[in-house]
């Protein structure tokens, strides 16, 4: 099977991709960072009554020029409203969020008021029709779509919702992601190492990346190089209800390479498992049944890599989340050699330049197995198939793993 083009790959994968299952009602304390998943309408409408903007006095702005003295009428506070109507010569004591009184057209702030002791107050300034009043209905209405479907529910919006009178709200369901380890010399991190076993850690990276695309995971921990072992692990990912089964390591076609004969073995639609790329060129791509299967590199960078380029574009489709723009400009700060028919994802340091700009630093080693260089990357530099070679100063694309 031929090379396949990284963008290719990526269509390939993500083709057909959306949200699955009807939506979960949560209450607002559990909506942060979930996606809504239909329109929501006002239950109500805000503010409900005219309301002062400020802290004074109620009006009727055709009396009241600088020097006017008025009778104080009442008052009308926030949930306490004055019961009545403005009388021509008169005024009421307002605060800021009170209803305005029938009758009042305008608010004279506290500051511009001198009380005279005798239930009197003089007006020091000329008042204007409708200043510092906030109309009925002027943030909101009953009944119209306050925030559209597809939102990413931050505070702002959960603040909006619950000021339209929603104690729940409809969310997209999160994607399960399967992660599943395999090799037989592979043991959790705090177990015991015997000779020739080395730690499982790209399992927690690759579960932490879907996860922060908005993924619930679910460990299937380590399967021994034996079919029954993965037989075993992925009946628990059918059984869990998984939408994506990532496999690590085990995907190539090795003598111990048994993941993909075992998945292929269960019915699943190989799509492809050469990518032309560096690292990570042994992806696998599949379908059993409803769920994807994507089996990574066991190499650390490959995994990350391809889990940065693949997993978290497709978690990110599945939860209905909005697409993340991580490829930027920056500019090279040392040369690099033409490229081969592969496209290389060089792990470098990022930074500003005086002008604000990116500057990307490739790294000296790329080894695919070097886990802290990948620790220390800001980005990736990305390098196109057959790109000739560059020289410090040159524009190239990054795509950016943290600030």
């Amino acid at each position: 099977m031929a090379l396949m083009p990284v963008d290719d790959a990526l269509a390939q994968i993500l083709e057909g991709a959306a949200p699955r299952g009807e939506p979960e009602m949560l209450g607002l304390a559990e909506c942060f960072d979930r996606v809504l998943a239909r329109d929501l309408k006002a239950l109500r409408t805000h503010p409900p009554f005219a309301a002062s903007a400020m802290d004074g006095y109620a009006v009727r702005a055709q009396d009241v020029k600088a020097g006017t003295v008025l009778k104080l009428q009442g008052e009308s506070a926030a949930g306490h409203s004055f019961d009545g109507t403005l009388e021509p010569g008169s005024t009421v004591r307002i605060f800021t969020g009170a209803p305005v009184p029938a009758g009042a057209d305008a608010i004279v702030i506290q500051e511009h008021v001198s009380p005279l002791g005798d239930g009197t107050v003089r007006i020091n300034e000329a008042a204007v029709d409708g200043r510092h009043i906030r109309a009925a209905g002027v943030d909101f209405t009953k009944g119209k779509v306050g925030i559209e479907a597809g939102r990413l529910l931050d505070a702002g919006a959960i603040t909006f919702a619950a000021a339209m009178n929603h104690a729940s709200l409809p969310v997209v369901r999160r994607p399960k992601v399967a992660v599943l380890a395999t090799g037989d010399e592979l043991r959790l991190p705090g177990q015991k190492l015997g000779p020739s076993q080395i730690i499982a850690s790209n399992t927690f990276g690759v579960a932490a990346l879907a996860r922060g695309a908005g993924a619930d995971v679910i460990d299937l921990g380590i399967a021994e190089d034996r079919m029954e072992a993965l037989d075993a692990a992925l009946d628990s990912a059918i059984s869990q209800g998984a939408d994506v089964l990532v496999t690590i390591g085990g995907a190539s076609v090795g003598d111990h390479d048994l993941v993909q004969e075992a998945m292929t073995g269960r019915g699943m639609a190989l799509d492809f498992w050469k990518i032309a790329m560096r690292p990570g060129k042994p992806l696998m791509s599949g379908r059993l049944g409803e769920m994807r299967v994507l089996g990574v590199p066991g190499n650390p960078a490959s995994s990350l890599v391809c889990a940065h380029l693949f997993l978290e574009p497709l978690v990110t489709r599945l939860g209905g989340r909005p697409d993340p723009q991580r490829i930027q400009k920056a500019t090279l700060t040392k040369d690099l050699p033409e490229n081969d028919q592969r496209q290389d994802y060089l792990r470098s340091d990022l930074a500003r330049d005086p002008a604000g700009g990116l500057v990307a630093t490739p790294f000296a080693h790329q080894d695919s197995s070097l886990m802290k260089v990948f620790s220390d990357a800001r980005c990736l530099v990305i390098r196109p198939p057959f790109a000739p070679p560059a020289v410090a100063g040159d524009a190239c694309d990054v795509l950016v793993l943290r600030s």
